[in-house]
């Protein structure tokens, strides 16, 4: 990869953002295209967001991919949203054009696309979405388009109820739900379900003997997406594959929304292939 004058930057802004896979997965793909684009990675404590922000439109930077704890937040300084971000109340990706910076979040589709690429198209099935923070937010506004039924589960019911009250104002629809996150509801709920989408951070590194639906509330019949990619094989897709159910990991989510952002920015087709063995090869060790 070499760099000249003309090298259009992409960037990263998170705090932290030391361990992250994206500008491994984004240069690989800008490589193997020949595209004249490097990607970096920004530490943006809190309180420096705004100038942060300015920087990408002082800068000329071409976008940004936006990661905790500035997902919200960053709204503030953008010129507009689309229709996505504004629905999810969240943004996770920034296309600079001429000056105007705009909003997208590509989380809950980059979730679809997960989960089609896999096999597991969720139209006109029922899904339960554990969680109701920011990525359950995205994932679940893109995934009521499709769903036949839509059931969202928090340790605090009043949020997951929040959620819904947001979903069913946009789609109207008596087929989505709120329950609170507990193994009787668990049990109940999953019995008839056909995707399960852990949407917490529950079990990620270093608590990955953790999880938020034991082995015995799971069955074949379900496809189990977590998430979470570190580790790439959770507690919770370890037990899913026990009982014979299909599992997609984080990985795939992190490596499709990322492919969705690439689009955005270069305005070519992502090499969805190549970004998932360049992230795989860091989380394995075995890329610098």
């Amino acid at each position: 990869m070499r760099i000249t004058g003309k090298t259009r930057i992409c960037a990263l802004i998170g705090y932290p953002v030391e361990h992250s896979l994206s500008p491994i997965m984004h240069n690989a793909a800008f490589q193997y295209l020949g595209l004249d684009y490097v990607y970096v990675a920004f530490n943006v404590p809190p309180e420096r967001l705004g100038e942060a922000v300015s920087g990408i439109r002082g800068l000329g930077i071409l976008g940004a991919n936006v990661t905790m704890p500035h997902k919200i937040n960053v709204i503030r300084y953008l010129e507009e949203l689309d229709e996505s971000a504004r629905l999810a109340g969240s943004v996770n990706t920034i296309l600079n054009r001429d000056g105007r910076l705009i909003g997208y979040t590509t989380d809950g589709l980059g979730a679809l696309n997960a989960l089609k690429y896999a096999g597991s198209d969720p139209l006109g099935k029922k899904v339960v979405i554990l969680g109701a923070g920011g990525a359950s937010r995205s994932i679940s506004f893109t995934l009521a388009n499709y769903a036949r039924e839509l059931v969202i589960l928090n340790r605090t019911l009043k949020r997951a109820e929040e959620l819904v009250s947001d979903l069913k104002r946009v789609f109207g629809s008596a087929n989505i739900r709120a329950k609170p996150l507990s193994e009787a509801v668990l049990r109940n709920e999953l019995k008839d379900t056909n995707i399960l989408i852990n949407a917490t951070s529950v079990g990620m590194r270093p608590n990955e003997n953790e999880t938020p639906a034991g082995r015995d509330v799971l069955h074949g019949d379900l496809t189990v997406f977590d998430i979470v990619y570190d580790p790439l094989e959770t507690r919770l897709l370890r037990e899913a594959k026990m009982v014979g159910a299909k599992t997609v990991d984080g990985l795939s989510m992190l490596v499709h929304q990322g492919a969705i952002s690439f689009e955005i920015w270069t305005g070519v087709k992502a090499p969805i292939e190549v970004m998932r063995e360049a992230a795989l090869k860091k989380i394995m060790g075995k890329a610098d």
